[in-house]
């Protein structure tokens, strides 16, 4: 399904790990109260969460999760036309790293991972084919949060998505959502609202952020 390539390239790399030394000023471990280790991604959202942003049928968790310790991802899908939609969720606590600005902590990587994410939405490159999102910076959430919404046609096809991501500490918490307007082919899905897709993706990134702050 195209809602699901589209979504794919919004989730962040791994971590590579806490890098090599090559300043005395930089630090090179975790500071304390920065996050070592994140909640599993594919229970973060409540039930209720998952329920209210996935509705009208029975969602499907997209395999294999991944769960490294760094790291976590989880996919759900519901197909029960006229709704056809996808929720993605990232939570990746970052380490030091001498390529991260300021003194290379763990939190500024993360700081920095933000920055680029943002920046990457607002300006995505004119030969990327990917349309610029528009973005909106959300306060009460984590350290800084942000919520992008795009707007994808191709061949007719349209794809709804909302971003959000939340800065907690050295954790980004990164929330896809999409919904599928399509309106040829056997199913018919749509139409799609871009508030209810992000409301779903405010509710998931609260439940996983709270998830990181509990386990802190």
């Amino acid at each position: 399904m195209l809602v699901l390539a589209l979504g794919g390239y919004l989730l962040f790399g791994k971590s590579s790990g806490t890098a090599n030394v090559v300043s005395n000023d930089l630090i090179t471990t975790f500071l304390p109260g920065e996050v070592q280790q994140v909640p599993n991604a594919c229970t973060a959202p409540s039930s209720a969460t998952l329920q209210a942003s996935l509705p009208g049928g029975t969602p499907k968790v997209v395999a294999p999760p991944l769960n490294g310790g760094l790291e976590s991802q989880c996919s759900w899908t519901l197909d029960a036309a006229p709704v056809y939609r996808v929720v993605e969720l990232d939570v990746h606590a970052y380490s030091p790293s001498g390529l991260a600005s300021g003194d290379g902590s763990a939190t500024f990587a993360a700081i920095d991972a933000y920055a680029e994410a943002e920046q990457a939405k607002q300006n995505p490159g004119k030969k990327s084919g990917i349309p610029a999102a528009s973005v909106t910076t959300l306060p009460g959430l984590g350290d800084s949060a942000f919520v992008a919404t795009q707007v994808f046609n191709i061949g007719g096809t349209v794809t709804d998505m909302v971003t959000e991501v939340v800065r907690y500490r050295n954790v980004l918490v990164t929330v896809v959502v999409n919904g599928l307007d399509q309106k040829t082919g056997t199913k018919k899905y749509g139409p799609v609202s871009m508030s209810d897709l992000t409301t779903a993706a405010k509710a998931a990134a609260q439940d996983a952020t709270a998830k990181v702050k509990a386990i802190h």
